[in-house]
């Protein structure tokens, strides 16, 4: 049985699932995501919206002691990484075996590898649209920070099989001819290299620009979704402008405005064609007024069919 975003009031069942990670990012605070996320009512509203609403608690992720600095190995603090999103697979993998709709809640975003690899167990390489600021395809070797949230499209594609091998983690995750990214303006020269082998789709900032945030989504729809619960949708808050969520940690200007974000996620409702979801890199330590968390929680409800009218 597929697991969809159904009409409101169908009784669906939504699995809530924490992964207070931080450290596959630069900035410490990260962790504190799902529990701003839970502050937001997130399960209240999903209920109000007709879904069964289970929340499965929060993955577990080891305490780090070290900081990285420019000696340390790199990818920084990968086993702890790897660890986490081990189990984080199996409840993933778990909850689309129940029918049940994952609603996966961060943390950094490195999280999105033990995501897509719980999907690729259950369901095989999937198509994936990726709204973030940044591709996240360096590598170890292309990587300018080291950090692993930088890396995790490139892991799921299979480009990292010695750091995080099968058959915890399929290489790939996800099926390239049907990845989109949305949003992008942050760009590193590896993941540019790494997008052109790979003939990935990128609908940029320019390209939202151009034609508009509705033909983007139209787009992006098209190349991920093959028919009904056939994508994952990957949402990193910092795709929005800062000024709208100032609360993370690689903030970068001229992103998605509060309506064209809320205009995505309404058209892949619409769509019917996720069978599951992540919103990553909400870090409380840096949000104003609770703000972040809260259009974080708007957004999730908007990307599981709540209307206007």
């Amino acid at each position: 049985m597929v697991a969809l975003p159904p009409s409101r009031g169908s009784g669906q069942t939504i699995d809530i699932i924490g992964v207070p990670m931080e450290w596959g990012a630069g900035r410490a605070g990260v962790r504190l995501g799902p529990s701003a996320l839970r502050s937001a009512t997130l399960a209240q509203n999903l209920t109000a919206l007709g879904y069964s609403v289970r929340d499965r608690g929060d993955v577990d992720v080891v305490v780090v002691d070290d900081e990285p600095d420019d000696s340390s190995p790199r990818p920084h603090h990968v086993d702890a990484i790897r660890r986490a999103c081990a189990q984080l697979a199996d409840v993933v993998q778990g909850s689309l075996n129940d029918s049940a709709f994952p609603v996966v809640i961060g943390g950094d975003h490195s999280l999105a590898i033990g995501v897509l690899a719980g999907v690729a167990r259950t369901k095989g390489p999937q198509g994936v649209i990726w709204i973030d600021a940044h591709a996240d395809m360096n590598t170890p070797r292309t990587s300018p920070s080291g950090n692993v949230h930088g890396m995790a499209m490139a892991i799921a594609l299979g480009e990292v099989p010695d750091l995080f091998p099968p058959p915890d983690f399929p290489a790939p995750s996800v099926d390239a001819s049907r990845c989109v990214f949305v949003g992008l303006r942050d760009v590193d020269p590896g993941e540019r290299r790494l997008i052109r082998e790979r003939g990935i789709v990128c609908l940029t900032m320019s390209d939202i620009d151009r034609h508009g945030m509705a033909a983007v989504m139209d787009r992006a729809i098209a190349v991920a979704g093959s028919g009904p619960g056939s994508a994952h949708i990957s949402l990193d808050i910092d795709s929005l402008d800062p000024q709208t969520a100032p609360g993370t940690g690689t903030p970068v200007r001229g992103g998605l405005t509060y309506r064209e974000a809320h205009l995505a996620m309404e058209l892949i409702a619409d769509s019917r064609i996720a069978h599951s979801l992540e919103l990553t890199e909400v870090n409380p330590q840096l949000d104003e007024s609770k703000m972040t968390a809260m259009v974080a929680m708007e957004l999730i409800c908007s990307a599981m069919g709540k209307v206007i009218l």
